[in-house]
């Protein structure tokens, strides 16, 4: 007996592999007509695969996820492929944003599929039975994530500027730029001549959990697979076929719809213990979403959108063990909040370390959409959070953008001990992008931009110093480190402006930093050294500069 299918709503296409080819190919292309060019639009769509196979080539436009719906990435089979290109950009794909497939495997039928993609664009948990491409035939890209995948061949990352790869195996990669990092990946290429090219690899991963997907069994009921924490991981996780962690059925989660559902109703459910499905949508909030109970999973569809509307956060998470976050943009509304998200509610000793809170997937967005104003987008007070792809992101470009128009003062502050960070993408904020207070903290690769629109080197000063650094570690913390940095500046309003460093940081034996870059984009302004008062300013005439470690 099959089982009904829940109500997604809407925004939520299924597909079957006994619907004819034809009719798939007419839903998808009209789609990505929708979405193209919808950088900054409010729709929002989640496209989900039943097992079997397709013939069918889908172009993927803006936030739109597509879901593979099997066991295994193998039990749906795309024969056609998937195809990323930045022709409503005219070929520069920096601004492909707010996508994602996960859980299927391609067969590009020209060989290559194409993912030509910047930030909040991941891949996961697929297997292309062929080659890739990570732009847009020499357009610029500014990526990107992928992670859990398996690629037959070869990957040639082309103008990409930078990327993370972690838990997967690939047939060989080709190409750099400025930051290329490897993490748990088998057949990474060489790091031995960093930095030309500029590849960095870390052999394991010392601890992460994979994202929670949705799924579907051979009687047509849902659920969520939850994988387990795994430490000193290498390569992708399904490679035995049977993956450890949890199956959680769909009538345990509350499914929310943002035509209907408000803070309310979401935080009625989950405080009766509901985990939350948030289907396609923008979810308009007037208080935050409060996560109280260990072990909730928030899984977002489609790149479902949260926005307090009222200057409150748009969630805060409590004190608790082993929260999965997923799939989830938080969007800055026009009246101030303090913080979108807040993960634990004061710094404290309590370990988590057997079971962290993890984000997968997780976006920041002040401004871009609208008026947006977010004095810090996320902190974090817990111990042992995970990170896994962030992008917090002070919009550059868009409506609501100005340095008196979208305010803030940090991307991410990180207050609790022992977490670590795959992938974090902090750009454009007034003050330091990111913060790091804990003690033991880790970052495996860190991409961020200083703000674009600074008006004049007198609006941008840390007392004294030129400008606030990217990432500055507090100065009474004794162990940190970081591993593949890459910090751009773009002064386009006043490029006299100077940074006097990229980053700020304690000297001692257990601070290390490492493959560290930084960039003058098109010589438009300066960062004067890289570490503190250490490396050569990147500047006009001498754009790149790397530093080692220290």
């Amino acid at each position: 007996m099959q089982a009904q299918t829940p109500d997604f709503g809407e925004q939520v296409l299924i597909m079957d592999p006994a619907m004819p080819a034809a009719e798939v190919q007419a839903a998808l292309d009209k789609l990505f007509k929708q979405q193209e060019s919808s950088q900054f639009g409010t729709t929002r769509k989640a496209v989900l695969f039943k097992p079997g196979t397709y013939h069918n080539k889908i172009k993927l436009g803006f936030y739109t996820q597509l879901i593979g719906l099997g066991q295994l990435p193998d039990d749906v089979a795309l024969k056609g492929g998937i195809q990323v290109e930045a022709n409503w950009h005219e070929g520069d794909a920096t601004q492909n944003f707010w996508r994602t497939v996960e859980n299927l495997s391609v067969t590009p039928d020209n060989g290559t599929m194409q993912w030509a993609v910047s930030q909040a664009a991941p891949l996961r948990r697929i297997h292309v039975q062929g080659n890739m491409l990570l732009d847009d035939n020499g357009g610029w890209s500014s990526g990107g994530f992928i992670a859990d995948s398996l690629i037959d061949q070869e990957i040639n990352s082309g103008t990409q500027q930078q990327w993370l790869t972690r838990n997967s195996v690939l047939g060989s990669w080709t190409n750099a730029n400025w930051n290329m990092v490897f993490v748990g990946v088998n057949n990474a290429p060489s790091s031995a001549q960093w930095p030309n090219p500029p590849y960095t690899v870390v052999k394991q991963t010392p601890v992460v959990r994979e994202k929670p997907f949705l799924t579907i069994d051979g009687s047509g009921k849902y659920s969520v697979f939850v994988p387990a924490l795994r430490s000193a991981s290498q390569g992708i996780s399904w490679q035995q076929k049977k993956v450890p962690g949890e199956i959680i059925t769909l009538d345990h989660f509350y499914i929310a719809k943002a035509s209907q559902d408000n803070a309310r109703t979401m935080n009625t459910a989950l405080a009766h213990g509901k985990h939350l499905l948030l289907t396609p949508g923008i979810y308009q909030l007037d208080t935050p979403l409060h996560i109280s109970q260990a072990n909730s999973v928030i899984l977002g569809l489609g790149i479902a959108t949260l926005q307090p509307i009222t200057g409150t956060a748009a969630m805060t998470i409590d004190d608790v063990d082993g929260v999965k976050l997923a799939g989830v943009l938080f969007d800055a509304g026009v009246k101030n909040s303090e913080v979108l998200l807040q993960i634990g509610t004061a710094k404290n000793a309590v370990s988590h370390a057997k079971n962290p809170v993890s984000l997968h997937d997780v976006f920041f967005r002040v401004g871009g959409a609208g008026i947006g104003n977010a004095t810090t987008s996320v902190i974090i007070n817990s111990n042992h959070v995970i990170g896994d792809n962030l992008w917090v992101w002070r919009a550059d470009h868009g409506d609501g953008i100005g340095w008196e128009t979208n305010k803030t003062q940090h991307g991410i502050i990180v207050n609790g001990d022992d977490v670590t960070m795959y992938g974090l993408f902090v750009e454009h904020f007034h003050q330091y992008q990111t913060l790091w207070n804990g003690e033991n903290g880790a970052v495996y690769f860190y991409q961020s931009e200083a703000p674009y629109d600074v008006p004049d080197q007198a609006h941008w000063m840390n007392q004294q110093v030129n400008g606030f650094a990217s990432y500055k570690v507090a100065n009474h913390v004794t162990h940190h480190k970081a591993v593949g940095m890459g910090v751009y500046c773009f002064f386009n309003d006043n490029p006299t402006v100077k940074l006097h460093s990229a980053i700020e940081a304690p000297m001692g034996e257990y601070i290390q930093f490492s493959h560290i870059t930084s960039v003058s984009l098109g010589g438009t302004g300066e960062i004067s050294h890289v570490l503190n008062q250490s490396g050569d300013a990147a500047k006009p005439g001498n754009e790149v500069v790397r530093m080692v470690g220290h």
